[in-house]
């Protein structure tokens, strides 16, 4: 026989050399094709790294011969296949013992096949534990169809597809749900794992008597587990577990559906949110399955980030230590005889914990980081950048090798074990089967790889609060007691030395917080977290500019709360978040309101190290959703989050004007985009669809620019297309005539933006700039939209048309929308525009002038001019010069610069101001809302020198000297401004009302 193996060198050699020779005699015996592969060179060395290391492979390569020939002559893949075919083919009716011989044939046949390919490096381990997993869901799902075809002839089930061979076929409508959980549900089985099930059943699918279905069921469990892993002649096909079912002290083997989500619904652990991280259908009716797990997803993946679940997830990792000990395999320190390497330190156990932990925290959020299998999480996790790279490539790394040790140790007598041997002998043989030399260069690989897991899993789970001494012991908070006397003078003269103007007040609040007099700190574990914050707490808002105040509006957040230790456990593990919430509170009134309202909102702060966090996690979440409500909320909360992310980012300076309203503007076109086709599938659930019709909706204003400021409403078109020939809907309860379907289809797309949920609206919705305003339709379609702009729109409105940009609809109706919209512009605009555009600016300066010398944007000089300026050029050249068209101000200044028709000079001295007005609009806007007065608060005076400091002509001193130069720079807009456009006073009349 031609020597077929792949990549010889790389086998183990044998440990036991008298063993492999007995292995190459017993198998050259079996017949002529048997000898001549125990001849070649790759079968040689395949069976003796299997007789050398492991009798149990041993025994099967000599009993299942035929099947090594066909691996060595096909290749892993076409043998396994071939193996597992006859579970797929084989008649469900066959008597309980054919049945069970034909899975204990396949779990042979299947077991050393996988072997081979893992030892000959065919497959990587992902491919290994997924046809491990692959042969148990195979097994499963045909044991099922054999019960479920048993049930039906004793005339106890009614099945749908009761003359079906396919085993999947057979179970559909059979109310019969197996989850396949742990490691079988990741597909990430081993050698010799336990299959943790769990069986569920809907006892209105298929029982003829529903009061018995109960019974019926767990009869099929226990016949389940009876098929699986009792032991014959034929060897078994898996042990069973069935206990990760919901509460199963007092639950039986099979549970019926509406009582599991009830549970989880109520009682449901944490633990248990990790096991169904790897939940999924592996026998019965699979889609039945699938629709469960989607009932409970919100158990599984909390709305909020949830840090204080770590605790509980961690007491499991003791609970194991002190349940088994030393003496049983779960190692309290690192070692190499005897370690458990799954279950103590540093091992498997630790990674699979640390990723579920990390997945719970933040998947809730970005549905991308739930993938059930372990390198599959850490790989999104890295990529999300909610671990660190390096952290996330270590723990991948010691994945793989520490589920290779565990097989190996699996694969020499089939038995459940992760324990390393106590023996140097034992170790050695292990050593061998990994491919090392020697034990000595097995146990330095293996230690580096445990070492390295347990400094991660002790980083993210035994990491405590910084301790009192490091601190300083002579440091006020360091002489800090609110448990004592009620005037305890040390406690009140650390207080002012810290920076409180009213010790005696914040003392009184702080007492009252630890004696449960809000809300948040009712429970001992707030308490608790709370003591061990309070010297961070204290000195975090010691350091605000007003530290009084900001304190008494972080006492306002706490005390909105309904409970405390989420967000005090968010602190605790995030120490960095804590500080940051002392600065808002301290700078941005406002938005200190909005956090009282929304604390939810700290989840946005703390996941965004990347201003897309939320825009990025929304369409997925929204998609996922089980229903429309869900949707809307999913997509309400991840608005509220974003935009206060964005809105603290741009108050402390660290993203400007620009990426600011960029990074607000794709929020706003995520949820559009996200929630359109929840609305039209909901809408057509009651009025059917237009035939070839579609709806688009169309951004402008500082939307359509992408320069969306804090509070901006969203100026929206929306605009439909259609068959002319298509007259009505069609296919829901009521048909409506198309543009009555369109219509209302605009209003529930423009209600779902603006309904107002526990969290309060995503945005306002401004449609005046719709043709014809607030008297046209809400749905303008596409060939009213291109006639309107032809024959009847006004200057102001294609001055506003200059930042349309299509936000959501389908592709091929988004680019129609764009050619008309440039169309609209070229053809139809021209010279008169800027007379128009100075009629226009001089009746807002008579009848809107500037609301104080803050008001950036109405003054002259001020937002207002430099937009006019960029959108009445724009109208004038863009028939000649169509690539100066641009939605957002400063590209198309640009545009107009290096078309030659701005000065260079000119157009950098407009982009600027364009940035220090929005700058400036967008923190007082944060900060105060509508300034009237002269003077600003200092607290706002300080952050708006602080984040307009680059974009003035040199820093200012103070408030004053801001003034000026703010002053210099209207006046150099206006000069500009008239420049281009002319004097506003000069005459003309205004084409539409201001």
């Amino acid at each position: 026989m031609p020597d077929a193996m792949p990549d010889l060198t790389r086998l183990p050699r044998p440990y036991d050399a008298e063993a492999a020779a007995r292995t190459l005699d017993a198998f050259a015996a079996k017949g002529a094709p048997e000898r001549a592969f125990a001849e070649s060179a790759g079968g040689a060395a395949l069976l003796g790294a299997l007789g050398g290391h492991s009798p149990y492979l041993a025994d099967l390569a000599e009993r299942e011969s035929p099947t090594l020939l066909r691996f060595a002559e096909r290749g892993a893949d076409a043998a396994l296949a071939l193996a597992l075919d006859p579970l797929g083919r084989a008649d469900p009716d066959a008597a309980r013992p054919a049945v069970a011989a034909l899975l204990r044939q396949a779990k042979r046949q299947a077991a050393l096949i996988i072997a081979a390919a893992d030892l000959t490096q065919q497959w990587k381990l992902d491919r290994v534990t997924g046809a491990l997993s692959e042969l148990a869901e195979t097994a499963i799902d045909y044991a099922c169809a054999h019960l479920l075809r048993e049930a039906a002839v004793r005339g106890e089930l009614k099945l749908p597809r009761a003359g079906a061979r396919d085993p999947r076929q057979v179970a559909k409508g059979s109310g019969l749900i197996i989850l396949g959980m742990g490691k079988l549900g990741a597909r990430e089985l081993n050698y010799s794992s336990d299959i943790d099930l769990m069986v569920l059943y809907d006892p209105e699918a298929a029982a003829y008597h529903t009061e018995r279905a109960g019974a019926l069921y767990v009869r099929i469990a226990r016949d389940l587990v009876r098929l699986m892993e009792e032991r014959t002649a034929g060897g078994y096909v898996f042990r069973t577990d069935l206990r990760l079912r919901p509460d199963p002290a007092a639950t039986p083997l099979a549970v019926s559906i509406n009582t599991a989500i009830t549970y989880y619904e109520s009682t449901g652990q944490n633990w248990e949110r990790a096991a169904m991280i790897k939940a999924r259908p592996v026998g019965g009716d699979h889609a039945a399955g699938d629709a469960f797990l989607a009932e409970i997803r919100p158990f599984i993946w909390r709305r909020h980030l949830d840090f204080a679940m770590m605790a509980d997830i961690h007491a499991i990792k003791r609970q194991i230590h002190a349940a088994h000990g030393a003496s049983r395999g779960a190692n309290a320190e690192v070692q190499v005889p005897g370690h458990n390497v799954k279950l103590g330190r540093g091992g498997i156990r630790e990674i699979e914990f640390t990723v579920q932990v990390l997945q719970l925290i933040w998947a809730g959020r970005d549905p991308g980081l739930r993938d059930p299998t372990t390198l599959g999480a850490l790989a999104a996790l890295a990529a999300a950048g909610r671990i660190e790279r390096r952290a996330a490539a270590d723990l991948a790394d010691a994945y793989v090798f520490l589920r290779d040790v565990e097989h190996r140790l699996q694969m020499v007598a089939d038995r459940q074990t992760q324990q390393l041997p106590e023996d140097e002998a034992g170790l050695a043989r292990i050593a061998s089967f990994m491919g090392f030399p020697d034990l000595a260069a097995f146990s330095a690989v293996l230690l580096q790889h445990l070492l390295r897991v347990e400094r991660h899993y002790t980083q993210l789970f035994e990491a405590g609060m910084p301790p009192q001494q490091e601190r300083g012991e002579d440091a006020p908070e360091s002489r800090l007691n609110f448990e004592g006397p009620r005037d305890d003078p040390e406690t009140l003269t650390a207080l002012g030395a810290m920076g409180f103007g009213n010790p005696a007040h914040i003392a009184s609040v702080i007492r009252g917080w630890y004696q449960g007099q809000t809300r948040a700190t009712r429970s001992e574990r707030a308490r608790m977290l709370l003591r061990a914050l309070m010297p961070l707490v204290l000195a975090a808002f010691a350091r605000q500019r007003e530290p009084d105040a900001a304190f008494a509006r972080f006492d306002v957040v706490l005390s909105r709360m309904q409970a405390g230790v989420q967000v005090l456990s968010l602190f605790q593990r995030n120490p960095a978040l804590l500080a940051r919430v002392a600065g808002i509170l301290g700078a941005a009134p406002a938005l200190a309101n909005h956090l009282a309202h929304n604390p939810a909102s700290l989840d946005g702060l703390l996941a965004g190290d990347a201003l897309d966090g939320a825009s990025a996690c929304l369409p997925a979440l929204v998609k996922e959703s089980r229903h429309f409500e869900e949707a809307l909320e999913g997509a309400r909360r991840m608005v509220t989050e974003g935009k206060f992310e964005i809105d603290a980012a741009a108050l402390e300076g660290i993203v400007d004007a620009d990426t600011a309203g960029q990074a607000r503007s794709d929020l706003a076109d995520g949820a559009i985009h996200a929630l359109l086709p929840h609305v039209q599938a909901e809408f057509a659930t009651r009025f059917g669809k237009v035939k070839g019709g579609a709806l688009a909706v169309v951004a402008l204003g500082k939307l359509g620019g992408r320069e969306m400021l804090p509070g901006s409403d969203l100026d929206l078109i929306l605009i439909y297309d259609h068959p002319e020939a298509t007259a009505e809907s069609h296919g829901g309860p009521r048909a409506l005539p198309v543009s009555t379907y369109f219509g209302r289809l605009a209003q529930q797309v423009v209600g779902a933006i603006t309904s107002p949920g526990a969290e309060g609206k995503m945005y306002e919705v401004d449609m005046r700039l719709r043709p014809t305003g607030n008297k046209g339709p809400v749905a303008t379609s596409l060939s009213s939209f291109e006639r309107y702009h032809a024959e009847n729109a006004w200057t102001w409105e294609r001055m506003a048309l200059t930042r349309a940009r299509c936000v959501a609809g389908p592709a091929s109706l988004r680019k129609r929308i764009n050619t008309a919209v440039k169309t609209a512009l070229i053809e139809h605009a021209g010279p008169g525009a800027v007379t128009d555009a100075l009629s226009m600016r001089a009746r807002m300066l008579r009848e809107l002038p500037a609301e104080g010398p803050f008001d950036v944007k109405a003054m002259p000089g001020g937002l207002i001019e430099v937009e006019f300026i960029a959108q009445a050029l724009q109208l004038v050249h863009c028939r000649r010069k169509p690539a100066i068209l641009a939605p957002t101000t400063h590209v198309a200044l640009a545009n107009l610069a290096r078309a030659g028709i701005l000065p260079k000079e000119d157009a950098e001295a407009l982009i600027g101001a364009d940035r220090l007005w929005r700058t400036t609009i967008g923190l007082l806007r944060l900060t105060v809302g509508r300034w009237k007065e002269a003077t600003l608060p200092a607290a706002t005076g300080a952050a708006l020198m602080r984040v307009t400091g680059p974009l003035l002509d040199r820093p200012a001193v103070d408030l004053p000297d801001f003034h000026a130069q703010m002053q210099e720079k209207a006046a150099l807009v206006r000069r500009l401004f008239e420049r281009h456009l002319g004097r506003p006073d000069s005459g003309g009349t205004p084409q539409a009302p201001g």
